[in-house]
């Protein structure tokens, strides 16, 4: 429209300010003045066209936006088509501008629809988001009050998966996820890790035939796909394999590229430790043909020291559960806790999680580290703090006796015996040679590889590679977030103490 008129032409909002102009260089002053004028009386009038004439050109402006119902605003604002032209103007002028506005006006509202979809897009994801923060916390009963808003209802009992794709994929597998349990699956995008989604599956649902996706890649990254154990024969039983999980081998299936981790079949309350385990089975994965891990059997932590330390954590935790912040803008006592634990859990990570700044959570974290009398950047007192909000739920009171220090609850025969069972494969046969003193050397030296390698006497990429190793021996993730750095810190003191 400019070439063709040799004019000044933009789309315009009602105060005058341009949406999109052919050239960036706003018309003169005295032009610029007359657009706002007619763009702010046209609006004002309600007329679907205008001339506004100057001392020397004229703006011819058409309406775009369509006419709301009941006198409501437009939904694009009431913009317009403008065009500043010399007077006198070409007498074919204001015809072609009419044309032009009807096809311009449908793009416009093609675009605010797009936008809509977009923003309406994002905010179910947050939505689903908030969901999932609600089950990490154990808000249970909100969270299905959401969830029944968004659909489907949230499965009880249910299996976490904590799927691993390339980047960009996020979407078509998350709908390829929906295909297979028949839209029963409840999907999150991860908000830590930008490569994986978060789902979780009833526990009795169907599964589809998969059907690949199709993946544009180099012809060397191609393999051949591992056949779905489903599909071997006609008289396989999944529940005959402990290791068998038909959703993930047809997610695996569907998708070359994809990782999978599966967590145990459990209750909606025990989200959070459903997620660790789908996340030390996606590290297993990594290193298998299948590219899908279950969950390895053995006892938690929180349950062998439970009754031998749950006294010990509520005193523990008791000052960050009592604190009350000196300002009413500052975090309190329970803002405080969910702050240290998704930090325990994702380290840097976890503003991506609590959505805040990285200066906030060191704030919080130096907070949390003078309410609590702890040194966070000891993996000992990160490992205490770690295993006492597992055991000490929101509100508990401080008991009167709390029973003992952190060596008494790890002396307990329950979490001997567990730590026991936690330890065993680092001394199995097909244990890698070095695996204890490498796995020792990498705490004792709060898990940072630099000083672990430098102890070992090898490279970082070296010790880097033993610890990967480490990760399929003990089926956990190390390496990542949530690791299993906590768990194995305190399952050696308590070998320590058994053997002391």
């Amino acid at each position: 429209m400019a070439q063709r008129l040799d004019a000044w032409t933009a789309v315009v909002r009602p105060d005058g300010s341009a949406v999109r102009a052919s050239v960036p260089t706003p018309p003169a002053a005295g032009e610029a003045e007359l657009v706002t004028r007619g763009a702010a009386e046209r609006s004002a009038r309600g007329v679907r066209s205008a001339v506004f004439e100057g001392s020397g050109s004229a703006a011819l402006l058409f309406a775009l936006d369509e006419e709301p119902p009941n006198g409501g605003r437009a939904p694009g604002g009431g913009r317009a088509l403008v065009a500043v032209l010399a007077r006198p103007y070409p007498p074919g002028a204001a015809g072609l501008l009419a044309d032009a506005a009807v096809p311009l006006a449908l793009s416009l509202r093609v675009e605010d629809a797009e936008q809509r979809h977009q923003q309406a897009a994002l905010a179910e994801s947050r939505a689903r988001e908030a969901v999932l923060h609600l089950l990490m916390n154990g808000r249970v009963s909100t969270a299905h009050q959401i969830a029944e808003a968004l659909t489907p209802s949230l499965p009880d009992p249910f299996r976490m998966y904590v799927v691993e794709c390339r980047a960009g994929r996020r979407e078509a597998v998350a709908r390829r996820c929906r295909e297979l349990t028949d839209g029963r699956a409840w999907v999150v995008r991860c908000p830590v890790y930008v490569r994986h989604l978060i789902v979780l599956a009833p526990t009795t649902s169907p599964i589809a035939a998969p059907r690949p996706i199709a993946v544009p890649r180099p012809a060397a990254a191609t393999r051949p796909a591992p056949v779905p154990r489903s599909a071997a024969g006609a008289g396989y039983d999944p529940l005959a394999d402990p290791l068998a999980d038909p959703l993930a081998e047809a997610l695996a299936a569907a998708d070359r590229e994809c990782l999978i981790g599966v967590s145990d079949e459990g209750p909606l309350r025990d989200s959070q430790e459903a997620y660790t385990q789908a996340f030390h089975a996606l590290a297993v994965a990594r290193g298998r043909a299948e590219r899908y891990a279950c969950f390895g059997t053995g006892a938690e932590l929180a349950l062998a020291a439970h009754r031998p330390g749950a006294a010990w954590a509520a005193a523990l935790l008791a000052p960050l559960h009592a604190y009350e912040p000196k300002r009413p803008q500052d975090p309190g006592g329970e803002e405080l806790r969910a702050t240290v634990h998704a930090w325990l859990n994702f380290s840097s990570h976890a503003t991506r999680l609590l959505k805040i700044h990285r200066n906030t959570l060191a704030t919080r974290l130096r907070l949390v580290e003078t309410v609590l009398g702890l040194d966070l950047a000891r993996l000992s007192d990160q490992s205490a703090l770690s295993l006492a909000l597992r055991l000490t739920p929101r509100g508990v009171p401080a008991p009167a006796d709390p029973g003992g220090d952190l060596d008494d609850v790890l002396a307990h025969p329950d979490v001997v015996r567990w730590a026991a069972g936690h330890l065993a494969p680092l001394t199995a046969p097909d244990a890698p040679p070095g695996a204890r003193e490498t796995l020792r050397a990498w705490l004792r030296h709060d898990t940072q590889l630099v000083p672990t390698a430098a102890a070992l006497g090898i490279s970082v990429p070296g010790a880097r590679k033993r610890l990967t190793r480490l990760e399929a021996l003990l089926e956990r993730s190390l390496l990542q977030s949530p690791s299993a750095r906590h768990d194995l810190w305190l399952a050696h003191r308590a070998e320590d103490l058994a053997g002391a």
